[in-house]
């Protein structure tokens, strides 16, 4: 194994969304496989300085690292790809960068030169992808965000061609993405807009050492030799990379295609050293392809319309379906249409749901009601964040007899403020605050339903929210039968809430979802996922044998 840490480079071209993280996560896993150390680190062209004050609509899933990053969602596929827990600065945008230098120059740091982008912004990006390269990382994978030829992009795409010269042109690789797209007239895949997307690669003075294809067949073998003449790179560098069924079959066919293999001796590793052994993999996928017992889940949100607001939701409740064998239909429900369906029975079919988190209004009352719902009609339901607060709102209006209960941040006169501000110590503040991002702590109450699904009376969740349950009215609650089963370590702020004798009616204040994996569910949702599989087929859910899958 070599002391220095390898640098692997994605760029994307032709188009957006052609699943450029999927392909650095995928590529991820299988260096993994292959027992090299690896991170990974996304860089963000658009200037906010994160996503965190950027609507869902605009931007998806704010992913929350261990240490309170507030991140581009493809670190989420990361994460669940590598099985690594990722940082904040493992994602950098042009507005972070930009901050950086800027405070730089106001220090005096730059000795009163003229500052630009070439060298001191391209050496702000280096920087932050050298201190990813520690004595940990054999290799280090970064994705550059948005395709070449956008305007944004320029400095980042200056930035990677000086870092090959800096650290060594065997330390580092360049994989470039881009579309072989079929015409359906002529019959024929071509290879035109790859042509044009490595020319404009090359204008900015990167050579790519790999070339994924994305297509929707595979691509012949005489196409991959008028890509590899066309485009300067060896045959075997050309890879197709087809639609797969699911996102967790990606990492076998890139396999297949020989990329792990070639960037391994690309990068001077030795392949009888670092044999690959996706037998764990190879089960997952088996466990992925023979999940057919159907279960209905609700997701009960705001951003329906943009199913990537909830993506780590949505990965949670698949990864559960996988441990149980169960195929999870979700059903995307706009909350503020909650009350109309209540009264048309539109809920009533549905095997569980999730109340995810969210900022806003708009909604609330809807995500109140079907909280209601799930309690009255036991239909199993998890709480996360927000979901925790709608349902401890509905437990005091009608079981504690709070009929007004509500968040202060949503109705700033309530008389109950059962959900409301609180500062450091915990105490309830009028304005202000600030909000709780990372992991923090809780204990769990020996013998509640969480601690059972944990398998442990101590726990680590990541949060992101800045409204907690109200402590004054935790008494009330518990009298009206609402259990708080884990609480801060200091014993102040709730953390866990279940509704005992129900099949699973819970909530937690944090994001479980950010910590699920494909071949690990989250207790939480492994939990959920089997009450709705009771509710579905009136039995105990049974475990797929994967070893007797083919």
């Amino acid at each position: 194994m070599t002391s220095e840490p390898k640098f692997i480079f994605f760029t994307g071209g032709v188009s957006s969304s052609l699943g450029k993280g999927l392909t650095a996560s995928s590529l991820g896993r299988l260096l993994k496989c292959r027992g090299l150390r690896v991170t990974m680190c996304k860089l963000d062209p658009y200037i906010n300085v994160d996503p965190g004050t950027m609507n869902p609509f605009e931007h998806g899933e704010v992913f929350v690292t261990e240490d309170g990053g507030e991140t581009d969602l493809d670190l989420g596929h990361y994460e669940r790809f590598i099985d690594e827990n990722l940082h904040v600065n493992s994602n950098a945008t042009t507005g972070k960068i930009y901050s950086s230098v800027i405070a730089k120059e106001r220090r005096g740091d730059y000795l009163g030169k003229t500052v630009q982008v070439i060298p001191h912004v391209t050496d702000e990006i280096k920087e932050r992808v050298r201190r990813l390269g520690t004595v940990d990382v054999d290799v280090v994978i970064v994705e550059i965000g948005g395709t070449v030829g956008d305007i944004e992009i320029v400095p980042f795409l200056e930035a990677i061609r000086q870092f090959r010269r800096d650290v060594g042109r065997e330390r580092v690789c360049y994989v470039h993405l881009t579309l072989v797209p079929f015409l359906g007239p002529s019959g024929e895949q071509k290879t035109k807009p790859t042509q044009h997307s490595v020319t404009e690669l090359r204008s900015r003075g990167i050579q790519p050492d790999v070339i994924v294809c994305r297509s929707d067949r595979l691509i012949s073998e005489d196409l991959k030799r008028k890509i590899s003449l066309l485009c300067d790179v060896p045959m075997e560098a050309v890879v197709s990379a087809i639609d797969a069924e699911t996102i967790y079959e990606i990492p076998l066919v890139l396999h297949e295609e020989g990329l792990d293999g070639y960037i391994l001796r690309l990068l001077g590793f030795d392949e009888a050293t670092h044999p690959a052994d996706l037998s764990g993999w190879e089960r997952l996928v088996a466990q992925v392809q023979s999940a057919n017992r159907p279960v209905r889940i609700g997701i009960i949100g705001k951003y329906v319309d943009l199913p990537d607001a909830y993506l780590s939701v949505v990965e949670a409740l698949r990864h559960a379906g996988f441990y149980h064998g169960a195929r999870i239909e979700i059903d995307w429900i706009q909350a503020a249409e909650v009350p109309d369906l209540l009264r048309n029975d539109g809920l009533r079919d549905l095997d569980g749901l999730v109340i995810p988190g969210g900022f806003g209004e708009r909604g609330i009352e809807g995500k109140i009601a079907a909280a209601g719902f799930a309690r009255t009609h036991e239909v199993p339901a998890l709480g996360l964040c927000l979901g925790l607060q709608v349902m401890v709102i509905d437990a005091a209006r009608h079981l504690a007899g709070l009929t007004d209960a509500n968040s202060r941040e949503f109705a700033p006169t309530t008389r109950h403020p059962v959900i409301d501000l609180m500062d450091d110590q915990n105490d309830v503040v009028e304005k202000g605050g600030t909000m709780r991002l990372g992991a923090y702590g809780a204990r769990l109450v020996p013998g509640s339903q969480v601690a059972a699904a944990y398998g442990t009376e101590v726990v680590t969740e990541r949060h992101r929210h800045r409204y907690e349950v109200n402590p004054s009215y935790r008494s009330r609650l518990e009298q009206a039968g609402v259990l708080c089963s884990g609480m801060s370590p200091d014993g102040r702020l709730v953390e866990f809430i279940e509704l005992p004798g129900h099949p699973f009616w819970v909530g937690t204040q944090a994001h479980p979802e950010f910590k699920s994996r494909p071949d690990q569910p989250h207790p939480l949702f492994r939990e959920l996922v089997a009450a709705a599989l009771r509710r579905a087929e009136g039995r105990e859910p049974r475990l797929i044998d994967v070893s007797t899958v083919a």
